[in-house]
């Protein structure tokens, strides 16, 4: 009983930290509500680079990919080199244009952004954009919730279903408390409790076993395959790099690229950031190859499931004070996605719907919008409930899903509003719809699933509808202006 205290103590000292930080961060967001979605433009680099990497990893690196590892071997590092890969452009690229670009036209959101670059169609392009980010992050948001109950059930013995409500008050409190800042400073946190987590839990693991050679040895008498990174057939490893298609069209990831205090900060952040992306990677990696030497049945890993793998060897590996950290940095990385995927939901609402539609002509005192931000955190907290206890057993596919739908319908239109002078906004307009399109139709058909991930074929068609049909329409007057602004 003792020992379960401690690890419950070290959890709960974790809890109080991130919840004293959104009270900390409180008063500068509630100035306006550039300081409550992208924190005023004014964050230093290196908390962008942890941010950017933690919000876009979630629950899916510690219990997906050590998932993956435990049951396909080395084959699982084409789900993470796709991404890390595709981030040192954004990093790079993608990142300072956009930043260059929102800042000159004082944009805060994606939609935002496509509305200022195509003003003609600013109407048309925030009500598509804007559906496309809400239809798909609820899924997002309530797998995060559900990855929490889990998380509290494998961990503590918690009820799923009181673990789910835990997870969504915790992440609600600062979120809606402290905005941006607080999302950011907690990702921070959060970044060096799954590091710490992702080399402990291996390095002690592959210890114990004996070293490295044992594992591979291990591995190999258990199925050659586990140790041969080419054993992956040719779609499932183009599907697995394709992953990282789904980065640039992600809001919750570019938000902390338009909240850097200087764009010539961008490759300190991408040094940092894929650094960690790589550690954080192979931690994982290595976590599931050791953890099938391990537990080479997969009945002997908490209801045969293998997302139980991680924390159920921290509680057989560690001392509890031990255990109650790795479980926080589950629950951080459950955390530091839902936080920032309801902020841009959010955003998305008060920003694009009600200041810029509905209430363009008048003068919105901030603190006022700032108040109705903080009341859609609320509303979109249980609408995710709501969709996560109806879809418990379905809401971990809404995950790649949710990526996908985002990366298809935002990603290859935004590439192309920055880059290529000759995009029109009705070619991004039917870019999104496409894209979005696309990933459902894909995803809904067995035969189809079977072919590739739903991403692929969603961002290829999203990226030629887009280069089409911009071919056939005008582009704007301004469009030499925009692009040079963004060199």
């Amino acid at each position: 009983m003792a020992l379960s205290n401690w690890a419950i103590f070290s959890f709960i000292t974790y809890l109080l930290l991130i919840i004293g930080i959104g009270i900390y961060a409180s008063r500068f967001s509630s100035k306006g509500i550039s300081e409550y979605f992208i924190g005023g433009r004014t964050m230093n680099r290196f908390v962008v680079a942890l941010s950017a990497v933690v919000s876009g990893r979630s629950a899916w690196l510690l219990l997906g990919v050590t998932g993956m590892a435990y049951s396909i071997g080395v084959q699982a590092v084409w789900s993470v080199v796709g991404y890390i890969v595709v981030e040192i452009f954004l990093f790079l690229y993608y990142a300072r244009r956009m930043r260059k670009f929102a800042e000159s036209k004082n944009s805060i959101t994606i939609p935002d952004i496509l509305a200022d670059r195509f003003p003609a169609q600013a109407g048309l392009l925030r009500i598509i954009s804007v559906s496309i980010i809400l239809i798909f992050m609820a899924g997002y948001v309530s797998s995060q919730f559900v990855a929490g109950g889990k998380a509290f059930t494998s961990g503590f013995g918690i009820e799923p279903t009181t673990g789910i409500i835990l997870t969504a008050i915790i992440v609600l409190l600062y979120t809606m408390l402290g905005g941006f800042l607080a999302v950011s400073l907690t990702d921070v946190l959060q970044g060096f409790l799954m590091l710490f987590s992702l080399v402990l839990l291996p390095t002690l693991l592959i210890y114990n076993l004996g070293g490295w050679a044992f594992v591979v040895e291990q591995l190999t008498i258990l199925d050659v395959s586990l140790v041969d990174p080419y054993a992956l057939s040719f779609g499932a490893a183009i599907g697995a790099l394709a992953i990282g298609l789904g980065s640039p069209g992600n809001p919750h990831i570019v938000s902390r690229y338009l909240s850097i205090d200087d764009e010539k900060n961008l490759k300190f952040a991408c040094l940092v950031g894929t650094g960690w992306n790589i550690l954080m990677a192979w931690g994982a990696l290595f976590t599931g190859l050791a953890g099938r030497v391990l537990f080479p049945d997969l009945a002997l890993i908490p209801g045969a499931d293998t997302e139980n793998l991680f924390p159920h060897l921290a509680n057989t590996l560690l001392h509890p004070v031990f255990f109650g950290v790795v479980m926080a940095s589950v629950f951080a990385a459950i955390m530091s996605s839902a936080d920032s995927q309801l902020l841009v939901g959010a955003s998305s609402i008060v920003r694009d719907i009600y200041e810029k539609m509905i209430a363009v002509d008048k003068e919105i005192p901030q603190s006022t919008l700032v108040i109705m931000s903080r009341a859609i955190v609320l509303l979109l907290v249980v609408s995710a409930l709501i969709i996560g206890f109806l879809a418990e057993d379905l809401v971990f596919w809404l995950v790649l899903f949710a990526w996908a739908g985002l990366g298809a319908s935002l990603g290859p239109t935004t590439i192309l509003a920055l880059y290529w002078k000759r995009t029109t906004g009705y070619g991004v307009a039917a870019g999104m719809l496409a894209g979005a399109i696309v990933t459902i139709v894909w995803r809904l058909n067995d035969e189809l699933r079977a072919i590739t991930y739903e991403l692929i074929p969603g961002f290829i068609f999203a990226l030629f509808i887009t280069v089409l049909i911009s071919l056939l329409t005008k582009a704007p007057e301004s469009a030499e202006d925009d692009i040079e602004i963004m060199r």
